[in-house]
């Protein structure tokens, strides 16, 4: 009962936030420059994973950060691959990561009040998921000029949030995007489930996890195997970080060539 009326107050945080908030960077777009809206935007994400943690006990711990272009190497581009969890990851990224980052999503939040009417502003990759030509072709576009520019470009190769526990199917369209724009994938693990599940709004306290690998070249690699070494890297480090939630055997998807090492 306590965690579900702490949820309705962080809720109600952020709603109470995210309106001045967003009719902020709408008139600011009309004359600020990209980085402005960025910062308005990235600032209400911290205020919102600050509140998680004030109202909720949902904390953090973050390792392998040294495994990530420092923030004074302004031009090095990434692609950024983590595991998709839980709402968590797409509000901390914008905090944790020393450079200013990019995701790629559905553009059907776009039409979210408020909160779509901010990230339709800023440099973000929408895509329409049923026409995947179109999709891609945007998606390597903006992508390469994003990273041209220093920018991180997120990509959560499952598409949508697995459950604590699960795996869902790894694409390739980050490391399709790494080949083409000439940058590393940096694979990443995130336990966010283990305070806010899937398909809920109740936040439990706890501690997430966030573990960063190393940056995996793209110089002479496939989409596909470079994708199935994320794969296993993130998939083996999710069971090393949270192994309660695999031990009941809820779903043993390890990838192959992890169980056969």
């Amino acid at each position: 009962m306590l965690a579900r009326l702490r949820s309705l107050l962080f809720i109600l945080w952020l709603f109470v936030t995210v309106v001045p908030y967003a009719l902020t960077v709408v008139v600011v777009a009309l004359f600020a420059s990209s980085n402005t809206i960025y910062l308005l935007c990235a600032h209400w994400l911290k205020i919102s994973i600050l509140g998680a943690k004030v109202i909720c006990g949902v904390q953090w711990r973050v390792q392998g950060m040294d495994n990530v272009p420092p923030a004074a190497d302004g031009n090095a581009g990434v692609i950024l691959a983590p595991k998709h969890q839980s709402t968590w990851e797409t509000f901390a990224f914008p905090m944790l990561m020393p450079h200013p980052v990019a995701y790629v999503f559905k553009k059907e939040l776009l039409m979210i009040p408020f909160f779509g009417w901010a990230i339709g502003r800023m440099d973000m990759i929408h895509i329409d998921r049923s026409k995947r030509a179109e999709a891609w072709k945007k998606v390597a576009e903006r992508g390469r000029e994003l990273t041209a520019r220093g920018i991180w470009v997120i990509m959560f190769p499952e598409g949508t949030r697995a459950e604590r526990g699960g795996q869902g199917e790894y694409k390739s369209g980050a490391t399709r995007l790494a080949i083409w724009a000439k940058v590393p994938v940096v694979p990443i693990a995130v336990t966010s489930a283990r305070c806010w599940p899937r398909k809920s709004f109740v936040l439990r306290p706890g501690v997430i996890d966030i573990s960063i690998g190393k940056p995996i070249a793209p110089e002479g690699r496939r989409p596909d195997e470079m994708m199935k070494e994320v794969e296993t890297w993130i998939e083996a480090e999710m069971r090393r970080l949270d192994p309660e939630a695999y031990a009941a055997g809820q779903a043993d998807q390890t990838p192959a060539d992890a169980r056969a090492a």
